[in-house]
């Protein structure tokens, strides 16, 4: 796609791979013959402006970064005709596999010079925008719990195995009442509410991904109330695609409404994690983000 293009990578990322992204856009950009700005930032507020700055010079913009990043930037863009390029330069880079995007760092970097345009649905809470999905309950807190580890040293994976040992041990469980978009209302005690920008695989080996990003729907997944074990036999059943309908409640919506018995919620957007006024309001905005992909996609 011909014009100006605006990187912005998280310097937060591995400071080799950083390197190793700016020799090859500097390469690459040349082979192609387009103009190109880098910055790097890591704080998120950097993110937004210069994803901001660029939107309104009209260049492309592409994040490089792991899925928080991704979506800071993405942020910036929705509602408008500037397209977003993704460079996987994170731990799990979600979004950039569900689009199909090349893991390899210098692949990705030639899809945008290459790549066609494609629009993606953006999900939204309380005014937050996701890419990828939100929760409350276990996870939120594990993110709170990890962060705190790695800030005493723990590496980060180590960091995510404490976490998640200390939170599923503490047996939460909270109520919440869910008001879908047809005024359906459902109550239940959870230790996780799950709300996906489109519709994720719960069973079997393609469980946490996505075939679409752009049906226009919020999948919406209520983990039973249950013990340690009970969690943990669950995750095993979904990997192993033995899970039943009966251990999950799940549903599509367009709109969610979601509250609960606290004033403040702790909400988690693309891995990020925010507190909340409740009750929390959910849409969906189809078709508001123009992303590149690869052209034989």
């Amino acid at each position: 796609m011909p014009g100006a293009v605006t990187f912005v990578l998280n310097d937060k990322c591995d400071a080799r791979h950083v390197e190793d992204a700016r020799a090859m856009i500097a390469r690459l950009a040349a082979e192609h013959g387009r103009p190109v700005k880098t910055f790097l930032a890591g704080k998120r507020g950097d993110l937004e402006s210069f994803a901001k700055q660029a939107r309104e010079e009209r260049a492309i913009v592409v994040a490089g970064g792991g899925d928080g990043t991704v979506s800071t930037v993405a942020a910036a863009l929705v509602g408008s005709d500037v397209p977003l390029g993704v460079l996987p330069m994170g731990t799990l880079n979600h979004f950039a596999k569900d689009l199909h995007i090349p893991l390899d760092l210098e692949a990705a970097i030639r899809t945008v010079f290459t790549g066609t345009v494609s629009h993606v649905d953006v999900g939204e809470v309380n005014g937050h925008f996701f890419l990828n999905n939100s929760s409350i309950g276990l996870y939120p807190h594990i993110v709170r719990e990890r962060e705190e580890h790695q800030r005493h040293g723990y590496g980060k994976w180590l960091a995510f195995a404490r976490a998640v040992v200390q939170v599923l041990t503490r047996r939460m469980t909270m109520h919440v009442e869910l008001a879908n978009a047809d005024g359906t209302t459902l109550a239940r005690d959870t230790p996780m509410l799950f709300v996906g920008n489109n519709r994720y695989e719960a069973v079997g080996r393609a469980i946490g991904t996505r075939r679409k990003l752009d049906e226009g729907t919020l999948w919406v997944c209520a983990a039973p109330p249950s013990g340690i074990l009970k969690l943990l036999g669950l995750a095993v059943a979904a990997l192993t695609g033995r899970a039943g309908a009966a251990d999950l409640t799940v549903f599509d919506t367009k709109e969610l409404r979601v509250r609960t018995r606290r004033g403040h919620v702790e909400v988690a957007t693309d891995g990020e994690v925010n507190t909340m006024r409740a009750p929390l309001h959910y849409r969906i905005h189809p078709s508001a983000l123009r992303v590149l992909v690869p052209a034989a996609r």
